[in-house]
């Protein structure tokens, strides 16, 4: 199962793509949580601990493995590199486990340009297609806004895309975008989740402005994962939040 998750920021797709992983994990699943967001937190928000967290580094950063992935020098990347490098063997050697996920962060390309085709750039998006189209995990991909850094045969295979929205117009602004670009590329299932609903005038402003089948359910308000947050504590330790995720799991499992 592949999950990508996305939204504006600040909506709490990192606190939902969190809990769903730990969630799988807890049945059993071998779950694979990627931080594909260039303002990586994930591991935060697991519940990893911060003496883990500081030796964490994102694969886009590891330089000694995209010169020798890519063939290209370490001190000054070449012109002339591998556009379809090894890559199956990075989750297991370089991912960080923790609460029974594995956690793999992605990083992001700092610099050659927006749009470039560098060795970094390369390795990272060969990365993402083998994890979406050959890897045997439960994948969920906590993304940055948008489906750009998707190509289209990797975008099709992914199970599933999840919206994460809050009831504010640019929120619901971003779902319809990614929806548009989904579409564009053949992806049919992609859903939302409603997150900081206060009440009822919230749930039925997002309802008034999705698909009603494409919601997966609501998520509250919620102070204490606010609080969590602020006291760099994992969101799973509220169990409120925790019972609305797995509800939201629930349906998700039945549509795909």
């Amino acid at each position: 199962m592949k999950i990508a998750i996305t939204g504006k920021g600040g909506v709490g797709k990192t606190t939902f793509a969190a809990i769903l992983s730990r969630l799988y994990a807890a049945e059993g699943y071998r779950v694979l949580a990627v931080d594909a967001d260039p303002d990586a937190n994930l591991a935060l928000a697991l519940g990893f601990p911060d003496e883990i967290i500081s030796k964490i580094v994102p694969i886009a950063e590891m330089k000694e493995l995209i010169a020798e992935r890519t063939s290209t020098p370490t001190d000054s990347f070449s012109k002339m590199f591998k556009l379809n490098p090894q890559v199956d063997d990075i989750p297991d050697k370089y991912c960080t486990r923790y609460n029974g996920v594995n956690l793999l962060t992605m990083g992001t390309v700092e610099s050659g340009g927006s749009g470039c085709v560098c060795p970094e750039h390369v390795l990272l998006k060969r990365l993402t297609s083998h994890l979406v189209l050959q890897n045997k995990d439960v994948v969920v991909m906590d993304m940055e806004a948008g489906i750009e850094h998707l190509g289209r045969g990797t975008a099709q295979g992914v199970n599933a895309f999840i919206v994460v929205i809050e009831p504010g117009a640019r929120s619901l602004q971003t779902y319809h975008k990614i929806k548009k670009l989904a579409s564009d590329i053949g992806v049919s299932k992609i859903y939302a989740v409603g997150n900081k609903i206060k009440n009822d005038a919230d749930k039925g402003y997002i309802l008034d402005n999705i698909d009603f089948e494409a919601c997966l359910g609501f998520i509250s308000y919620n102070a204490n994962v606010v609080n969590s947050d602020r006291a760099d504590q994992s969101p799973f330790t509220d169990n409120k939040i925790v019972e609305e995720v797995k509800a939201i799991k629930i349906k998700l499992n039945a549509l795909i």
